[in-house]
């Protein structure tokens, strides 16, 4: 970890021209792509939280914790596929790393940061995010609707706003955790 000033630790990594891309969601015009482009900007910062330090993705935040950053990679996956896959399109899809058994399997479980573990957790994600912006975007408009066990009737309009607020939330702690890492500090 470095010692350097604060200031002095902005990495370049999160400054850099291509993470600006993260924030070229439109600023007006219709609804849709604007949410849409929201969302895809939450999931990159996700993704550039996680560039550059592969072999230290399973780094638990801080005992008793199994929050990592890896984890968050196979959290966001399953919540990706609830909402998405079963809730709106009526999929049986049952989560890919959390069971009744162990409700925080995907957190718990991601001990292991070798490349298999990681590979197949982006996979998984990569998945779950396409699916989820197909959806989004052949919906017939945003007021479709699915019935979800915990909130009753919910639209596609809420389950991406939910989704901006759920990564927006653990991109907080993946900035928390790549500072344990290797000190860099993001936007």
């Amino acid at each position: 970890m470095t010692t350097d000033s604060p200031a002095s630790r902005r990495a370049e990594l999160f400054t850099a021209p291509a993470s600006k891309a993260r924030f070229a969601a439109p600023a007006v015009g219709e609804e849709r792509r604007m949410l849409a482009g929201f969302l895809a900007a939450q999931r990159a910062t996700l993704e550039l939280k996680c560039q550059g330090v592969e072999a230290e993705l399973a780094t638990r935040s801080a005992a008793p914790s199994t929050l990592s950053l890896l984890g968050l990679v196979r959290h966001l996956a399953d919540v990706e596929r609830r909402w998405f896959r079963e809730v709106l399109a009526g999929q049986d899809a049952p989560p890919r790393y959390s069971t009744p058994d162990d409700p925080d399997g995907d957190f718990d479980g991601a001990r292991d940061a070798g490349p298999g573990a990681v590979a197949e957790a982006w996979t998984a994600w990569r998945a779950e995010t396409a699916f989820a912006d197909e959806l989004i975007a052949s919906a017939p408009d945003l007021d479709i609707e699915g019935t979800d066990t915990w909130r009753g009737r919910v639209s596609l309009r809420w389950v991406v706003i939910h989704m901006i607020e759920e990564y927006a939330r653990h991109n907080g702690h993946a900035d928390l955790l790549r500072e344990r890492i290797d000190g860099a500090v993001g936007l």
